[in-house]
């Protein structure tokens, strides 16, 4: 149901595969209150029709959970890296231009590939070994003040907004990014995950580590969780520091 005749124009770079060239296309679709870019994609897919009048492809892209908590529906509106399930339409300027992240390989119109992030968490060992062999029962507790920051930290959703808005994070740098840094802090403050700590911290003492961040501060203001990544990787420099120290001086 439409308010008074109300359209959302959107205008949406798409590619038809990873090898395909972009380009972009309009639409027109219906308006609601309190809709969000995922309802406005949704309507596209109902009625495949540009605006011009012909018929096209449905437009692609990803989402899950709908509540910005899976971060599989990260795109770029109207420039900005958002996630389209909590961006609304009223708080957007029109016509509204839809992209894919920059900073991923495209797929296929809005879908890119992650797989750069989540190389990033596994070179840095972001979880905690176990052996499955039996249940271990509840695990350690932290202490009160431990996990309220950390806490904060386990919100990451591996969106990738962090990686788009790093100036550092480019196919001319190794940096492994903001969000696997603050993944380190996290698993090395957990009572198990401190066994490997030393590992980790390894991980991010080597060329496109902790190093090769700017310190730009980006990362913390486009996280949609408000993550304190800029602190997070603070206190990695200084856990790196005293590792280092550690290690020259301790065989």
């Amino acid at each position: 149901m439409t308010t008074n005749g109300k359209l959302v124009h959107l205008k949406i770079r798409r590619q038809d595969g990873p090898s395909s060239d972009s380009y972009v296309e309009e639409f027109e679709v219906p308006y609601r209150p309190s809709m969000n870019i995922i309802s406005a994609l949704m309507e596209i897919r109902k009625n495949p029709v540009n605006k011009d009048g012909k018929e096209t492809s449905p437009v692609q892209w990803e989402s899950v959970c709908l509540e910005e908590v899976c971060g599989a529906c990260s795109i770029l509106v109207n420039g900005k890296p958002r996630q389209a399930c909590s961006t609304l339409i009223d708080s957007l300027e029109q016509p509204i231009h839809l992209a894919p992240l920059k900073t991923f390989s495209c797929e296929r119109d809005l879908i890119v590939n992650r797989k750069q992030m989540f190389d990033a968490l596994m070179k840095v060992k972001a979880w905690i070994d176990i052996d499955g062999t039996h249940d271990l029962g509840p695990g350690p507790r932290l202490a009160e003040e431990d996990r309220q920051w950390a806490y904060e930290l386990s919100k990451c959703m591996t969106c990738g907004l962090c990686f788009e808005a790093c100036p550092n994070v480019n196919d001319r740098s190794t940096f492994i990014g903001p969000a696997p840094l603050s993944q380190v802090r996290l698993f090395n403050t957990h009572p198990t995950g401190k066994m490997q700590a030393s590992k980790r911290l390894e991980s991010i003492m080597i060329e496109g580590g902790i190093t090769s961040c700017g310190n730009s501060g980006n990362c913390a203001e486009v996280c949609p969780k408000e993550i304190p990544l800029t602190h997070s990787i603070a206190a990695m420099n200084k856990s790196t520091t005293a590792y280092s120290f550690k290690r020259f001086f301790v065989k």
